[in-house]
């Protein structure tokens, strides 16, 4: 098969590798016995064998037969077997290797820089997950956000398609179908997102990168490091950072159709990809296309729903066209062009009824959303002495939201509204790494930066000017980051196997906002080669993005019954929400630790468990999230003005850019009981801590090999609103992330045919809203897939893929919540889906 074929053991993690060459390394060895076939087919029974990734493009193994291997090797020697006589090399990548031809050069190649640092080939002290694209594959999944649906770490909350109107605002969104990645909860902007380790243009009025605009058939893999990264890549990596690499050295054509559809009724999905690339000696070119659709979810097709909310789409119509660009040129000796684009279209459109009844033949709102976005980035890489490497990188990235709706009340229809959000991102940056000094460990390295960054923001609202923003947030950085091996196994020291230690640190100035410093320290101990030890510790920081500071402030007037209060006598209030230009960064500070157990006894065996703890201050929030108890709930008293006079309410009125009265009868201001300002505000203080539990066991069996994963999250997390008032639980919350997730594998595989089952557990949540508690039962998914390849010389049957999966498949199904509005989706759409039992066929072919 000629698609890119990334053979992974995704728990893998490197205890050490220090800058000595990675086949004079000496590791555990292991019984190995290959007959000669196919190199890509012997290259994955290496990685699962020893339990390390083993990356290549297919384009680049194409037609190669391995050589037979059969003795006592290492990891290193059994792959220096395989491919000799190949035109091909081995060299270190993270935790395991890539294969890739003979004097290739190093610059721009994704494979060597690993994420979490800004040097080639650097051991990383944090916890890192890694989820290829054939991973994905033998999962049934189709885009980033399947995959990262199954990530444990990672939480449904946040800018993404089906989020319930009843959320809070500040938990999650869905405008315009865009999909994010929401690391530990902390908000989809806490989450750094980056394509090939450049940032994108945000989607919609949160800070957040719509990943679903990234064709499938453009992705290689997707790198995870869930702990705070601000000294490496600046703002929003506090809960971590996610880096979506992007293939290389396609040289074929590869196309794919993807039939699928819940069996509970609507869902009918349908998505069509095709892949075009060619490599030569100096260079490569690559472009995807992808167009998809489904259809939406209604609640008379689920049991749960229809008459609980009748008339309420639970899960949006979406329809997209994608397309990706790769362009790498050897333009000089030592001098290389690169150049990654993006282009995205994508509609979307819901319904939510008028009425209790749900009737939408009586009324409704038809609502929708249309997104354009764009990015390029090129840069020019120069290899240098002492393997050194210099890069000038830039970026533009540009994104488009349409809003919009009518009201229909039987035959007749009425404008809702609408408008448009526009995100720009644009970046220059400078940086090098390489070799700094040699050590008896091995080569110290650096890396140093500096750079600008640009974020625009604009909305236009039929609401009228007074909506209208129009802003612009500049940043000027610099960085750094050293790595010290400070002893390695050559050295026999009696303190051990290897010793690497990490420095790194940011400055970055906003004018007018603030100047902020992020350091990060890391080790990584090995006591002996069956065990490492990490540990790091750094701040981050969040700037306020455009839309909290400068959306304009509205103001409504209400019955004061509406915030929880008494309206016996006509009372009523006045809720002030919107920007706020005063906002400061959010800052935290995150360490964690981790046991990395690899016996040399137990081959293809791993086992990592980290304990993480993100202390979050300044946290920009809607600081009261429930205003229906704005005025029962001493939590927010300091944000609630009892009894204002006219002067008072003059200066709140006057504040705000629009007035609107929807108390149904004429404002007295000697009837308004209350002030209710809800404004975006830094909290006090957000705490998350918790446990990830990583393991994977691979091994031979007599027809094939068998690998089983578990990747297991546990989380607490609470936050407390100002000095002085009560710390408020999240997790494990209505809307929030539950305590425990966890996803566990099972996989055999055997010549071309792949059958992999997997339980996604969502732990359980309790609904708080009301006078008492409620348990919301969580759910476990199971998944089975079958995977199918024929080999790429088979005739016209030669490349052929096959993949049948039933996601759910016994069609568990989320608990309901109680819903006070008829448009309230009836179950936490944050944490549980309402797909069901889905059922996909995709049919692939390389030419």
């Amino acid at each position: 098969m000629r698609c890119h074929t990334l053979f992974t053991c995704s728990l893998a993690v490197a205890t050490c590798l220090t800058s000595t060459s990675l086949l004079a390394q000496q590791g555990d060895r292991q019984g190995v016995h290959l007959p000669q076939q196919a190199l890509g087919v012997s290259l994955q029974q290496i990685a699962r064998l020893f339990g390390r990734n083993v990356s290549a493009n297919s384009e680049v193994i194409a037609g190669k037969a391995a050589n037979p291997v059969d003795g006592d090797l290492t990891f290193e020697q059994a792959l220096s077997v395989l491919i000799e006589g190949t035109g091909l090399e081995v060299v270190p990548a993270g935790s395991g290797a890539v294969v890739r031809r003979k004097a290739q050069s190093d610059a721009g190649d994704g494979e060597i820089l690993v994420t979490g640092s800004r040097i080639r080939g650097a051991p990383v002290a944090s916890t890192q997950v890694s989820v290829g694209r054939e991973t994905m594959k033998d999962a049934g999944q189709s885009s980033v956000a399947d995959a990262m649906r199954a990530v444990p770490q990672n939480f449904g909350g946040g800018q993404n398609p089906g989020v319930g109107a009843n959320v809070p605002s500040d938990k999650g969104a869905d405008l315009a179908g865009g999909s994010s990645i929401n690391l530990r909860g902390l908000g989809s902007d806490a989450t750094l997102t980056l394509l090939d380790g450049r940032r994108l243009s945000y989607n919609g009025a949160l800070q957040s990168v719509d990943v679903s605009a990234i064709p499938f058939g453009a992705i290689d893999r997707i790198e995870i490091v869930p702990d705070g990264g601000s000294a490496l890549f600046g703002s929003d990596a506090v809960a971590g950072i996610v880096n979506i690499r992007l293939r290389r050295d396609f040289d074929g054509l590869e196309t794919s159709a993807r039939l699928a559809g819940s069996t509970d009724g609507g869902n009918f999905q349908q998505q069509y990809d095709a892949t075009l690339g060619k490599a030569w000696s100096s260079g490569s070119i690559m472009a995807a296309y992808e167009f998809a659709r489904n259809t939406p979810i209604t609640a008379d097709q689920r049991s749960y729903a229809k008459d609980r909310s009748p008339g309420v789409t639970l899960y949006p119509y979406l329809r997209h066209h994608n397309a990706a660009l790769t362009f790498r040129q050897d333009v000089a000796p030592n001098l290389t062009f690169d150049l990654v684009g993006l282009y995205n279209r994508r509609w979307q459109s819901r319904t939510l009824p008028l009425n209790e009844a749900g009737d939408l033949d009586v009324s409704r709102v038809d609502s929708f959303g249309r997104v354009k976005s764009w990015s390029v980035a090129p840069t020019m890489t120069l290899l240098l002495p002492a393997s050194w490497q210099v890069s000038l990188a830039g970026s533009y990235g540009w994104n488009k939201v349409f809003y919009g709706g009518s009201y229909v009340y039987g035959a007749a229809s009425y404008d809702a509204g609408s408008g448009t959000y526009r995100n720009a991102t644009a970046n220059v940056e400078l940086s090098g790494n390489g070799n700094l000094i040699a050590l008896p460990g091995g080569d110290a390295k650096l890396a140093v930066g500096a750079g600008f960054r640009r974020n625009l923001f604009r909305r236009v609202s039929t609401r009228g000017a007074s909506q209208h923003i129009d802003e612009t947030q500049d940043s000027y950085y610099a960085f750094g980051e050293l790595s010290v091996p400070v002893f390695g196994s050559a050295q026999g020291s009696p303190l051990g196997e290897s010793l690497d230690l990490s420095l790194a640190g940011r400055y970055e100035r906003y004018p007018g906002i603030a100047s902020v410093l992020t350091p990060k320290l890391g080790a990584i101990y090995a006591p002996s080669p069956d065990v490492s030890i990490k540990a790091s510790w750094g701040r981050s920081f969040r700037a306020p993005t455009l839309y909290e500071q400068y959306t304009p402030a509205t103001a409504y007037l209400t019955a004061a019954s509406s915030f929880g209060g008494s309206s016996a006598n006509g009372e009523t209030a006045i809720l002030l929400q919107g920007g706020n230009s005063d906002l400061k960064p959010e800052k935290s500070t995150n360490w964690s630790a981790s046991l990395d157990i690899h016996p040399r006894s137990l081959a293809g065996g791993r086992l990592e468990i980290s304990y993480f703890n993100i202390h979050y201050r300044d946290r920009i929030v809607t600081p009261i999230p429930f205003t229906s108890q704005a005025l029962t709930d001493p939590l927010y008293a300091d944000r609630i003005t009892t009894d204002p006079d006219m002067a008072t309410q003059d200066v709140v009125i006057a504040r705000a850019a629009t007035f609107t009265n929807l108390s149904g009868g004429a404002y007295d201001p000697a009837k308004v009981s209350a002030i209710v300002d809800n404004t975006s505000v830094n909290a006090g203080r957000q705490s998350a801590h918790g446990v990830d539990v990583l393991g994977q066991y691979s091994f031979a069996v007599p027809e094939g090999s068998i690998t089983t994963s578990l990747n297991a999250s546990y989380i607490d997390s609470e936050q407390q609103i100002g000095p002085g008032q009560p710390v408020t639980q999240l997790a494990g919350i209505l809307f929030n992330p539950p305590h425990w997730r966890g996803r566990g594998e099972l996989s055999w595989a055997n010549h071309g045919l792949t059958v992999t089952s997997a339980v996604n557990y969502i732990g359980p949540v309790r609904d708080t809203r009301g006078g008492s508690t409620v348990r919301i039962d969580g759910m476990a998914p199971v998944d089975l897939t079958i995977r199918y390849q024929t080999k790429p010389d088979g005739g016209m049957l030669g490349g052929l893929e096959l993949i049948a999966s039933a996601q759910n498949l016994f069609n568990d199904k989320p608990s309901t919540i109680a819903t006070p509005l008829y448009i309230d989706t009836p179950y936490d759409s944050t944490n549980y889906s309402p797909f069901g039992r889905v059922l996909s066929l995709t049919v692939s072919k390389t030419w």
